[in-house]
């Protein structure tokens, strides 16, 4: 992946603003954007997904230009392909497993049917070993259970990237390890392009191929990744 972000943002609330002022560029398939709360990384991942507009600067993702202030140029989220994974899943409570699984596939907000069949469906629910589960509902479902279901919905539209917000904040300890190497035995096989932010130290040492630290709304500086697993970055 060569994504080019250059980006401007005032975000306000009541008496309080946040400026955002994000630029960097990476060509690996593997990008971490590590910081603590409220250091503006949900917010620039959400202008790379389409999620929110910049004011102004360009985005441009495998050479091709998502969002261009100059150009007037503003990619919908629908055809940048690119998939979102929400730090809370985002499931639909009254959707079964299979029915979120193939949301994905579908341009409109109908819901698809409870029985829902399509090769891409079945392939991701084997792949995710979600089968004995395909009817049945999130509160249902474990915790890493659901992930994989949101993983799943991502991936069955054959997005050209990942974006994951916080993927295993939610999670236990225990479930979150194993999560990660779920995620980065996917990943590798997929060799599908990801982008995850996160104030986790583990997570940079697990996914960290190319590090960026954010800070006050701004990329600070490249991390070094034992640095950041040694609490020193």
């Amino acid at each position: 992946m060569l994504i080019e972000v250059d980006i401007a943002k005032t975000l306000r609330s009541a008496a309080r603003s946040f400026e955002l002022r994000a630029r960097f560029a990476s060509a690996s398939e593997r990008i971490v954007i590590y910081g603590a709360s409220g250091a503006g990384k949900s917010q620039l991942l959400k202008a790379v997904a389409g999620l929110m507009t910049p004011d102004s600067g360009r985005i441009v993702l495998a050479g091709e230009p998502l969002f261009d202030s100059a150009r007037r140029l503003n990619v919908t989220p629908q055809r940048r392909r690119v998939a979102y994974l929400f730090q809370d899943y985002a499931l639909f409570p009254h959707l079964n497993v299979r029915q979120n699984i193939g949301f994905g596939l579908r341009r409109g907000w109908f819901n698809p049917a409870a029985g829902v069949d399509h090769e891409a469906i079945r392939y991701w629910l084997h792949a995710f070993e979600l089968d004995a589960v395909a009817l049945q509902l999130p509160h249902q479902l474990s915790g890493g259970q659901r992930q994989r279901v949101a993983l799943a919905r991502a991936l069955v539209a054959d997005p050209r990237a990942l974006l994951l917000d916080e993927p295993f904040a939610a999670l236990d300890p225990a479930l979150r390890a194993r999560m990660r190497g779920e995620l980065d035995a996917l990943q590798r096989r997929l060799r599908i392009p990801m982008i995850i932010i996160t104030h986790d130290p583990d997570d940079v040492s697990a996914f960290g191929d190319h590090v960026l630290r954010m800070d006050a709304g701004g990329i600070a500086a490249a991390a070094d990744v034992e640095l950041v697993a040694d609490g020193k970055n």
